[in-house]
């Protein structure tokens, strides 16, 4: 029994002994910022995706190669629209020699014109010739009428070979350009089979290999720059509205876990993720590590506001949202910025008073 009450009296000192946690206020720098998980993505990255169906002939880079605009990436089997674009070069060669060259079909119709025109020319002086005479009533009325319908046949012979031409002329165009149309259609859809790069860049990954079918649903690739990188970053919905263009943004890299870096707020996308409840924002690195990868993870804090000399108190000495804990009893106080280890206090305290921490 003795035993016993050594013990209770015991643990009544050290009950008595504890003493409650106190700090006073303390002006300070205080950093107000919303945190945000953050990817690194290459700036102006992009899927690939092809235009036709068919069968992957040959990946013609490999990942990690750098491109340039226009750049074949990949080829899709293409043999028949090859040979579609080759016989409509033919058909288009042809119709180029029929129009322009020396065995055009015109040049043919141009030499009949022109016969044509040495006879009515020829036709025409005799006519004229036999009218004067004839109303001089010299010679008869049959070689009037003969030079006169021999006359009016060249006249419209020479007209008929005109009409011809221009007719001909016509059609010929109208083939010439077709095939033209023709040509370029092929041109345009052989040229579908091959893939090209739509930036300068990098490529960052392949995901077919030669031989596989492909579709125009399915990406085949990624290409983005190789020098310039952006921060992806969620933001919850209820800290949404705090975000504006150009704040300070402080990234640190799971790669990088003892360097903080700056960046600035870029871009803020207008719409929510359902499914994640977030709206994605992005920013640029000011002075970026030298080395980056594609889906690099870390976290991000946007800076909302920063206040030089501010008093405050740990976070977790607030009470109810709005109160304090004082040696001389409970204070209400106004509370102004904060971040997740400080609060600002307006009013209500000032950096003499003591205050408590509440006991948990």
């Amino acid at each position: 029994m003795r035993y016993l009450n050594i013990s209770v009296l015991f643990l009544l000192f050290l009950s008595c002994g504890e003493k409650q946690e106190k700090v006073l206020p303390q002006k300070s720098q205080l950093i107000s910022s919303v945190y945000a998980s953050a990817t690194v993505q290459p700036d102006s990255i992009y899927q690939v995706y092809a235009v036709v169906a068919g069968i992957l002939d040959d990946n013609l880079v490999e990942e990690g190669d750098l491109v340039k605009k226009g750049d074949p990436i990949l080829q899709v089997n293409n043999r028949t629209p090859k040979l579609n674009s080759e016989n409509a070069y033919l058909t288009l060669q042809q119709s180029k020699e029929n129009f322009q060259g020396n065995a055009a079909i015109l040049k043919s119709i141009e030499d009949d014109i022109y016969a044509a025109e040495l006879k009515f020319n020829n036709d025409s002086i005799n006519f004229a010739r036999q009218k004067r005479l004839w109303e001089q009533n010299i010679g008869s009325k049959a070689e009037f009428d003969t030079q006169k319908l021999n006359y009016e046949l060249s006249r419209n012979q020479l007209n008929q070979q005109k009409s011809s031409y221009e007719r001909t002329k016509n059609d010929l165009e109208t083939a010439l350009q077709q095939a033209k149309n023709s040509y370029s259609s092929s041109k345009i859809i052989a040229e579908d089979y091959t893939i090209n790069s739509k930036i300068n860049g990098k490529v960052y990954a392949l995901f077919k290999e030669p031989g596989e079918l492909i579709n125009t649903l399915e990406p085949l690739g990624a290409i983005g720059s190789a020098t310039d990188f952006k921060i992806e970053m969620l933001i919850d919905e209820v800290d949404i509205i705090k975000i504006k263009l150009g704040q300070k943004t402080l990234i640190t890299l799971d790669a990088y876990p003892m360097e903080v870096f700056t960046a600035t707020v870029s871009k803020i996308y207008p719409q929510k993720d359902e499914t994640s409840q977030t709206f994605k924002v992005e920013a640029l690195f000011k002075s970026p590590p030298k080395v980056l990868y594609p889906g690099l993870a870390g976290e991000g804090n946007i800076v909302i506001s920063e206040k030089e000399n501010a008093l405050t108190i740990p976070r977790d000495y607030l009470v109810d949202g709005n109160k304090v804990i004082t040696e001389e009893g409970t204070v209400t106080v106004e509370v102004g910025a904060e971040n997740l280890e400080r609060v600002e206090i307006i009013s209500g305290i000032t950096e003499n008073d003591m205050i408590l921490k509440p006991v948990q």
